[in-house]
């Protein structure tokens, strides 16, 4: 039987550095199919989609918020074709009722143990509208390798320098983040994976160079120390989202090849400058992730806070604007006091004001946020910035004998 699996284009933020990571969700929903099933995937970020091509059954996985839409017209193109079609992702989860207006059925949930029965269903003919494991996961030691091989690998490079592939090596979160949706799609647990079944994932992966995609690593402080002690033989480099401030984590993570950390800059204290000096301490680089428009944000704190931010020494910085996703606290509270004045998912690219802030003016807060690029980038453009984070991984794959020049193809 052949499946069609689908990764939808969306659009990106105008100022970031223009390059396209490879997808995780599909990847790892592939690995979860039955072994009979006859897999093609297409990444429409990276090459086009051919709504005439021919399949059995068609998926369609979406990650965020701005590919529905897109994922909606590929889903009614195919099923106006007589094809059935199947979508899932965290985005479905979210939008779970829209979605199933454009598809045969719905997947909700985390895929592992689950396919061979949506298969047998679709192969019955018996295939049920929604598939709902919401909250009843599956056992976290039941999550096995991603099935990379479905990339189209040459395509994921920035310049023909080879880019990082994405892993995880926990599910859930027990932090509760205004922003976030993730106590809606993964839980308010940690679920760590054992560390045999990273590490086994991660020797795996044919590149040198990582994205360890977890909500936080600074959840177990233990887990941590052991995880990095594990991946240390590896000597893989990778990035990830924060980790604990501690010295014997930051070193282990260092040796086990950390290169840089997104943090979350929340304001100017002295927390947050001696939290990046303390990455630095340990060479381990810091991409700032800036979120603007939250109701205490005015022009001038803005203003105020972009000095600070160039006085910290980030490496690199991202800046995005609030946006109201839906099963957030966000999305709640600017809902529930008429805020939010555009629904049209297209608009949530966290590069668009879709809601009324408190302090400023919609078009303030546009005017603002970009600002903030310009203002960060201003004596090296983001390119360059880039470049020097690339030249640091290189010289330590270097040092360390796992230099590979090409990108593979």
């Amino acid at each position: 039987m052949r499946f069609l699996l689908i990764y939808p284009k969306w659009e990106k933020l105008d100022r970031q550095t223009s390059f396209i990571l490879p997808p995780h969700g599909p990847v790892v929903m592939a690995a979860a199919l039955p072994p009979d099933v006859d897999v093609a995937f297409i990444d429409e970020n990276v090459e086009p989609v051919d709504l005439g091509a021919g399949a059995d059954f068609v998926g369609v996985s979406m990650m965020l918020t701005a590919q529905v839409k897109r994922g909606w017209e590929i889903a009614d193109a195919f099923r106006a074709r007589g094809i059935p079609v199947i979508c899932g992702g965290i985005a479905v989860m979210l939008h779970a009722e829209e979605c199933q207006k454009h598809a045969d059925a719905v997947f909700l949930g985390e895929a592992e143990g689950r396919m061979e029965e949506v298969f047998a269903d679709f192969k019955a003919g018996r295939l049920r509208k929604v598939y709902n494991y919401m909250q009843n996961f599956p056992p976290i030691e039941s999550v096995g390798t991603a099935r990379r091989g479905i990339l189209n690998r040459g395509m994921y490079n920035y310049r023909g320098v080879q880019m990082v592939d994405l892993v995880h090596a926990s599910r859930g979160c027990r932090f509760n983040c205004y922003p976030c949706a993730v106590r809606f799609l993964g839980g308010r647990s940690f679920r760590p994976r054992p560390f045999e079944r990273v590490v086994e994932e991660m020797a795996s992966i044919d590149n040198n160079r990582l994205f360890i995609v977890d909500n936080s690593l600074a959840q177990d402080r233990d887990w941590e120390i052991g995880l990095f002690r594990e991946m240390i033989p590896l000597k893989k480099k990778w990035c990830c989202h924060p980790i604990e401030e501690d010295d014997e984590v930051l070193d282990l993570a260092a040796q086990a090849g950390a290169w840089f950390v997104y943090q979350t800059i929340f304001d100017s204290s002295d927390y947050i400058r001696n939290r990046i000096r303390r990455y630095h301490d340990f060479g381990i680089a810091v991409e700032g992730s800036i979120l603007l428009g939250l109701d205490y944000h005015t022009e001038d704190y803005i203003k105020r806070w972009m000095d600070f931010l160039l006085e910290i020494e980030l490496d690199m910085a991202e800046f995005t604007i609030l946006t109201p996703f839906v099963h957030t606290r966000t999305f709640d509270d600017l809902h529930k006091e008429g805020r939010i004045f555009s629904y049209d998912w297209n608009d949530y690219t966290c590069g668009k004001v879709v809601f009324q802030p408190k302090m400023m003016t919609p078009e303030k807060l546009q005017e603002m946020y970009h600002y903030c690029w310009d203002r960060f980038y201003e004596e090296e453009p983001a390119n360059y910035k880039m470049f020097k984070m690339l030249k640091q991984v290189m010289e330590k794959e270097k040092a360390d004998g796992t230099y590979k020049p090409r990108v593979r193809t």
